[in-house]
């Protein structure tokens, strides 16, 4: 790499419009979305898909509600051409769907083209040539007016060739292949030639596709362009603009979500991004990014986990663990502070989940409902979590709502344990974990049995208690309000109460006849440290006793006889 006075590169010049209106402008409708998997994102693909390959991706491409689906180049080979008469013969096309197919503006491949298509209802047919400078001097070796002309006689023999199949409707789309790298004012000239040329009309309209095939400025500059063109083109109300975004700069969706702010009507693009070098624009993003902002995309994504996996399994691809709204880790938060902050906007979010209820939870942009996936992975522990994850899984999974008080030295167990083992714990692992530590511990102090009397005058409780410490039995007796602050007394009047009882929550586990109670208790021992012990068991009484001598057990308490 060069270093300080770089040469070898130089900045793209920015566009003239010091009067620009997109930047005020917001996206308030879904744009006219067409779809290149079967072509851009096809002959990007080191296997390209078979026809049986290609049929499974089709039928989901109209699952989702695409209305215009680029399916091939059908001059290009066999197959192509193979793929369309299939989809034709076997009546796979839903009335609704617009076939759009590929041709260089060449006469033989425009010819073979308008074979393709017999017996399709609705086509468009998408014209193109290179019309950049670099391509004009490097590949064509042509000047401006003999590539205009290209463009134009193409289009003359498309307009020819529409009364041979005049059972179908036939529109055209026109790409200046480069447009982003192609003076804006050349640009316009070439597509108001092809214009001229095809006569369209407002029930009629041309395709004005202006693909950035390269991208080669920053997002802001490709709006510029698109404002400019959209303002300068004659008899715009008979055109759709239509945006075409590669990624090579990595701002391949920024930039379509500008230019459709800067004026443009329909956007191209394939599923998660797939094309050519660092690839198309991806559609799932965009379209999703509209829904998260109250706009309905008119695409459907409800279950974008099944769209992901027959993406990848035709195409042999797999989608990125981080990419937007599909990776396997969008709605996963490790980070301590994030859990806590989750937790949080779930716990308020399922006391009001009306259909009105805006959606409104920290770090996660959209419901992982509102497009098929689950809350499962929201929360995932290693050894960056904190309090809320853990408090959350144990929560979710196994429906143990532990007091505030406790999770952060709970978090702290949890998160020492993935640590030790230098990976992720599963919820399974992280149950295991508190199981352990927390529940029913029964070492060194255990009760071999208790019994419980009642007095109706004082409502007070007593209980008789054989106990076992480190291997040797006692028998201890108290009294108190209840079975816990009984037991705390009979302790007390062995002399082996050093601790006061601080807190103790209890609720149900499942349902029917399968509920079993868990209780929560903290203890603050002499020294001032807290302890906390949990206690499960089908009596809450006994849940609560065993929550007791677990946060005992948990402490630095030594009985002594």
């Amino acid at each position: 790499m060069q270093t300080s006075n770089i040469t070898k590169y130089t900045p793209f010049k920015t566009i003239d419009l010091p009067d620009r209106t997109w930047p005020s402008n917001v996206i308030d409708r879904a744009p006219i979305w067409a779809s290149v998997d079967l072509r851009d994102g096809n002959q990007a693909l080191a296997i390209p898909m078979n026809v049986d390959e290609k049929l499974e991706m089709f039928e989901l491409l109209v699952d989702i509600g695409f209305k215009e689906i680029e399916v091939g180049f059908p001059s290009a080979s066999d197959t192509e051409f193979n793929f369309i008469r299939r989809l034709v013969d076997e009546k796979r096309i839903p009335e609704d769907v617009t076939l759009q197919v590929l041709v260089q503006a060449r006469e033989h491949l425009i010819r073979r083209t308008f074979e393709s298509l017999e017996g399709v209802s609705k086509a468009i047919v998408h014209l193109y040539n290179s019309t950049s400078p670099l391509q004009r001097r490097v590949t064509f070796n042509k000047t401006k007016e003999e590539i205009k002309a290209i463009a134009v006689e193409g289009t003359r023999l498309v307009k020819s060739l529409v009364s041979t199949i005049p059972d179908t409707q036939v529109r055209l789309e026109y790409s200046p292949e480069s447009f982003s790298d192609t003076e804006v004012d050349y640009a316009l000239e070439v597509c108001e030639a092809v214009m001229a040329e095809w006569s369209p009309t407002e029930d009629a309209k041309i395709i004005l596709n202006l693909p950035a095939t390269v991208e080669v400025a920053t997002p802001n500059v490709h709006a510029d362009q698109i404002e400019w063109f959209c303002r300068n083109l004659k008899d715009r109300n008979k055109a759709i603009i239509s945006l075409h975004t590669h990624n090579d700069r990595g701002t391949g969706i920024a930039a379509t979500e500008l230019g459709l702010m800067a004026g443009a009507d329909r956007v191209e693009g394939t599923l998660f991004g797939n094309g050519e070098r660092t690839g198309n624009l991806d559609i799932v993003t965009v379209a999703l990014n509209q829904y998260t902002q109250g706009v309905d995309p008119q695409l459907n994504f409800s279950n974008l986990s099944h769209i992901r996996s027959v993406f990848e399994r035709v195409t042999r691809m797999t989608v990125h663990e981080r990419h937007p709204y599909a990776g396997d880790l969008v709605f996963t938060a490790f980070s301590g502070s994030h859990q806590d902050a989750i937790k949080k906007g779930m716990d308020l979010r399922a006391k009001d989940t009306t259909d009105t209820t805006r959606w409104e939870v920290p770090y996660l942009l959209i419901d992982p409902e509102d497009i098929g996936r689950d809350y499962e992975a929201i929360i995932r522990i290693n050894s960056q979590s904190g309090k809320g994850g853990v408090a959350y899984i144990l929560d979710r999974d196994y429906g143990l709502d532990l007091p505030k008080a406790m999770h952060p030295e709970v978090g702290t167990v949890v998160n020492n344990a993935a640590d030790k083992g230098s990976r992720e714990l599963s919820p399974a692992e992280v149950h295991d974990v508190f199981q352990r530590e927390y529940v029913n511990v029964g070492e060194p102090l255990e009760i071999v049995s208790i019994n419980r009397e009642d007095f109706s005058k004082t409502g007070e409780v007593k209980v008789e208690a054989a106990i076992r410490y480190k291997g040797q039995d006692a028998n201890v007796c108290g009294i108190g309000n209840g079975p816990i602050s009984a037991f705390v007394d009979a302790l007390e009047q062995k002399g082996w109460k050093n601790f006061t009882l601080v807190d103790y929550r209890q609720h149900s586990i499942g349902g029917g006849s399968k509920t079993k109670a868990a209780a929560y208790i903290q203890i603050k021992q002499e020294d001032g440290i807290p302890a906390f012990g949990c206690g499960i068991d089908g009596s809450i009484e006994l849940a609560g006793l065993k929550a007791l001598v677990s946060a005992i057990n948990r402490g630095h308490l030594a009985l002594t006889e």
